[in-house]
């Protein structure tokens, strides 16, 4: 039998990474909305539950911290994606139709990776694998 190609055989650390790395920076837009950190213009924005920036943030560290661990991934990421579609069709496109002048390139991008995690799942290095792996089948009583 011959040997993986190269592809193939990285491909779950490359899946794990972009599940990871993906998770991690959508937790950061989370913590700047309501602890402030990183500094920047959106800092501390989601503080008054009045708006939807606060409602964004908590999906963002919620989701962000679950996909990263890849605990719950696809449930997870659907919410995500979709969070991410209506902050593009209701915040950004009505500033221009493009994007990038727009403005909404990562939430374009954030959306179709979250989606691509819905029908992926998780991959092997995540806590959704190790909790499968983990699962006893049940025993028959006699």
């Amino acid at each position: 039998m011959p040997s993986p190609t190269l592809p193939t055989r990285w491909e779950p650390v490359a899946h794990a990474i972009l599940r990871i790395v993906s998770g991690l920076i959508f937790l950061e837009h989370g913590t700047q909305k309501f602890l402030g950190f990183p500094g920047g213009d959106r800092a501390g924005s989601g503080l008054s539950l009045d708006n939807m920036s606060a409602y964004a943030g908590a999906i963002e560290i919620a989701a962000g911290l679950l996909i990263a661990l890849g605990l719950f991934t696809r449930p997870a990421a659907f919410v995500a994606s979709g969070t991410m579609a209506v902050a593009y069709w209701t915040v950004h496109a009505p500033q221009n139709f493009f994007p990038v002048n727009n403005g909404g390139d990562a939430a374009v991008l954030y959306c179709f990776v979250f989606l691509y995690l819905v029908f992926a799942g998780p991959g092997p290095w995540s806590l959704d694998a190790a909790r499968s792996k983990n699962v006893t089948p049940p025993v028959a009583d006699d």
